[in-house]
C-alpha cells in the first residue's frame, strides 16, 4: 500500500476510535441515573434483570443489569431477544392505518362491516346501542366499551394463576378469545369514555385479516419488519420457543404475599395473547420501530396525527390510536407503549422528533418500567 495510502488510513481510525469513545464517554455519563434505577430494581425490588438500549445525540448506550438465569447466574446480554406483550398493539394499530391511507378501509368503519355477525349479540341491554356501533377507530384508541377478556375470571384463573403452569402450552383462537367478552355487557357506550381492553386488539388482528387475506403477522412482517429490517422481532403464533439469544422469563403468578414464589415462565403459547401482545423483539429493534413511527417513516402525516390524537387514560398519560402520550415529572413529553407477558416487562418510548428513545426489558413480570423512564429523561 502506498505510504499516502496507510496515512490516511491511519487517519482515518484514529478520527473513527476517537468518534467512538467521545461518543461513549459522554453517553455513560448521561446515563447515570438510568443505571442507578436499573440497580434499584435489580437489588431493592427483586428483578431478575434489567436491559437498556438509548439512542440520542450522544450516540448508543446498551446497559444491563442482574442475571439472565437464575439457577446459573449468567448475566443479561444487550442483544437479548424478549416478549413485548402490548408493545403488540402501535405494530398492529400502524399496519391499520396504512390501510386506511391506501383506501382499504376507514376508521369510523363499523366493526360489524369486516366482522358481520361477530359482534352483535347481547351489545345493547346495557347502552341502548347494539354492538355493531363500536368502529375501527374506537378499537384502537380503547374507547370500544368491550370488556378485556384477559378480565374474564375462569381465564385468569387458567392462566394469570398457577393454573398457569398447567395451561401454558395451549393454543387459542382469536374467536375463542374474544366470544366471552362479547356476550358481556359493555362497559360504557361506544366512545363515550376509555378502558384498555386486549379485546380490542384482538378484533382489529381479525380485521386485518378480513380486509386483506392475511393474517396481521403477514402484513405486520411485510409492511414493517421488513422495510425496518428489523431482524430480531417476529410473531411466534403458537411457538413456545424464545429464539436467538435470550433470558430466562420469571413470573410470581401474580400470588399475592411479600415472598412468592417465582416460576420459570420462559416456555408459553403466545396464542393466548395474540394481537394483543404476542410480539417479540430486542431493545435495538423496538429502538428502530418507536423511532421510524414518530418521524412519519411509517405512516403518512394525516395517519400520524390521528394516531397522535390522544384522550386521558391516566394521570400524565394520554392515549391515541395504539400510541401512548407521557409527560414526565420533569414536563418531558414522549411518546411510545409498555408491554406486559408473563416474565417480561418492557417499555419504548420517544421524543417526537426521535431524537432521544430508550427502550427497556425486565425479565420478571412483578416490578415496573416507569422508574426507568423517568431516570433516563428526567434523571
Amino acid at each position: 500500500m502506498p505510504p499516502r495510502t496507510v496515512l490516511t488510513a491511519l487517519i482515518a481510525t484514529a478520527t473513527v476510535l476517537a468518534l467512538a469513545v467521545g461518543s461513549s464517554a459522554a453517553t455513560d455519563r448521561s446515563h447515570t441515573r438510568t443505571r442507578e434505577a436499573m440497580e434499584t430494581l435489580v437489588q431493592q425490588r427483586g428483578a431478575p434483570g434489567a436491559l437498556a438500549r438509548v439512542e440520542d445525540h450522544g450516540g448508543v448506550w446498551a446497559g444491563t443489569e442482574g442475571v439472565a438465569d437464575r439457577r446459573t447466574g449468567r448475566s443479561r446480554l444487550p442483544q437479548e431477544r424478549f416478549r413485548i406483550g402490548s408493545l403488540t398493539k402501535p405494530f398492529v394499530a400502524t399496519v391499520l392505518l396504512q390501510l386506511e391511507a391506501e383506501g382499504t378501509l376507514r376508521l369510523d368503519d363499523p366493526v360489524e362491516r369486516w366482522l358481520p355477525g361477530l359482534c352483535k349479540s347481547g351489545y345493547g341491554a346495557a347502552t341502548g346501542g347494539p354492538r355493531h356501533s363500536v368502529t375501527l377507530r374506537q378499537l384502537l384508541g380503547h374507547t370500544s366499551g368491550i370488556p378485556d377478556y384477559t378480565a374474564d375470571p375462569a381465564l385468569r384463573g387458567d392462566y394469570f394463576d398457577v393454573g398457569f403452569l398447567t395451561h401454558r402450552r395451549q393454543s387459542h383462537a382469536p374467536a375463542d378469545l374474544v366470544a366471552g367478552s362479547l356476550k358481556r355487557s359493555p362497559l360504557f357506550r361506544p366512545g363515550t369514555r376509555w378502558s384498555y381492553s386486549n379485546t380490542n386488539y384482538v378484533l382489529a388482528g381479525m380485521v386485518i385479516e378480513r380486509a386483506t387475506g392475511l393474517s396481521y403477522a403477514e402484513e405486520i412482517e411485510r409492511r414493517v419488519l421488513r422495510p425496518l429490517k428489523l431482524d430480531d422481532t417476529s410473531l411466534p403464533g403458537t411457538s413456545t420457543r424464545l429464539p436467538g439469544p435470550h433470558s430466562r422469563a420469571y413470573s410470581t403468578l401474580f400470588q399475592p404475599g411479600s415472598h412468592p414464589a417465582l416460576h420459570d415462565v420462559t416456555a408459553l403459547d403466545p396464542s393466548l395473547a395474540g394481537a394483543a401482545g404476542e410480539m417479540l423483539s430486542s431493545g435495538r429493534d423496538l429502538v428502530r420501530f418507536a423511532r421510524a413511527l414518530l418521524t412519519g417513516r411509517l405512516l403518512p402525516p394525516r395517519q400520524l396525527k390521528e394516531m397522535k390524537t390522544t384522550r386521558v387514560a391516566a394521570p400524565r398519560e394520554r392515549y391515541g390510536l395504539g400510541l401512548t402520550e407521557r409527560t414526565l415529572s420533569c414536563g418531558i413529553t414522549v411518546w411510545g407503549h409498555e408491554g406486559a407477558i408473563h416474565g417480561s416487562r418492557t417499555t419504548v418510548f420517544t421524543t417526537s422528533d426521535g431524537g432521544h428513545t430508550a427502550a427497556f426489558n425486565l425479565n420478571g413480570d412483578w416490578s415496573g418500567t416507569r422508574k426507568l423512564t423517568e431516570a433516563e429523561y428526567c434523571g
